[in-house]
């Protein structure tokens, strides 16, 4: 008698559990999705010629690698990836933007650029004949920063041998990529020595992400990041530095990015619900949040969060 009712009981709980597994998380084996590639600037991490205690924690062993900066689009059904920045790391990235998608897929549907600064494009080059040898890659651009690419080797021979195929971005205009899935251009203040500088705003059927990996101060900018994030349900926005001094002896408005103690007192009018949206991305190999630490765990104290590379998004 009573094994009998410990299997009904055993049965029940099992019935409940699995019903529970089901609303509990959706699966969505179909839908688009976000995946980081790369969390570091430009430069990575470690940073070439540094000799500073935070890259010394990687050649002892006691740190992993940071890739590059960088964002995939996956879409699954239609079997078509993209990529936000093509980077030093492009290599890996690539690799990795396949293995996402499960699927043995050696072309890129697109490539979408912020600006031209090393990180952002030096990757650009493995889609040469030397390396690829792709054929009329979309790189979707702004007006300066196609002019760079058609006018200066050896970007341009990408152009003329047609490796790459640019297509002209307009700032605010939503770039339809599938039916279902949407990029718009944001134009934000920065160093623009060769190109503008772009933020994007990708949208899936369900969701909308904001990405700007590098800028100029906010309050710099004519739009209001406060207003910005409450448009989204996830922003990667610039964590480059933690706070200034970070690089002793040299003058950081030469770089005046927004630190992450200064985006995190201004984040603070938000409500907690808002400040999750947040995840710091573009982090400098000086930055202490890419380790463990207490940086990092005030940050995560402050409901926002850093970015991991593998972190997906589902759209």
């Amino acid at each position: 008698m009573l094994k009998s009712i410990f299997r009904a009981l055993l049965s029940t709980t099992f019935l409940i559990l699995l019903c529970c597994s089901c609303t509990k998380q959706p699966q969505s084996p179909g839908l688009p999705f976000l995946v980081v590639l790369g969390i570091a600037q430009d430069a990575g991490y470690p940073q070439a010629g540094c000799r500073k205690s935070c890259c010394a924690r990687y050649w002892a062993g006691k740190e992993e690698r940071r890739l590059v900066t960088c964002l995939g689009i996956v879409d699954p059904l239609l079997q078509q990836t993209w990529i936000l920045e093509a980077t030093p790391d492009f290599v890996g990235q690539l690799h990795q933007l396949q293995e996402a998608n499960g699927q043995n897929i050696t072309s890129l549907s697109g490539i979408f650029l912020t600006h031209a600064h090393i990180g952002h494009y030096a990757g650009l080059i493995h889609l040469g004949r030397e390396v690829m040898g792709t054929q009329g890659v979309p790189v979707y651009v702004m007006p300066r920063m196609e002019s760079f690419l058609r006018n200066n080797g050896p970007w341009s021979q990408l152009v003329s041998l047609n490796n790459i195929s640019l297509k002209s971005l307009s700032a605010d205009s939503v770039i339809a990529i599938t039916p279902s899935l949407s990029v718009k251009p944001m134009v934000v203040p920065h160093r623009d020595e060769f190109s503008e500088t772009l933020g994007f705003v990708i949208a899936g059927p369900n969701k909308k992400v904001l990405f700007i990996p590098d800028i100029n101060k906010w309050e710099l900018w004519e739009q209001s990041i406060i207003e910005e994030i409450k448009k989204v349900d996830i922003a990667f926005i610039d964590g480059t530095f933690f706070k200034n001094g970070e690089i002793p002896g040299r003058d950081m408005k030469e770089i005046p990015h927004p630190f992450i103690e200064e985006s995190l007192l201004l984040f603070a009018q938000l409500p907690l619900s808002e400040r999750r949206k947040v995840h710091f991305i573009h982090l400098n190999h000086t930055n202490p949040v890419l380790m463990e630490g207490p940086e990092k765990e005030w940050v995560l104290q402050q409901g926002c969060k850093v970015a991991w590379e593998g972190q997906r998004i589902v759209l």
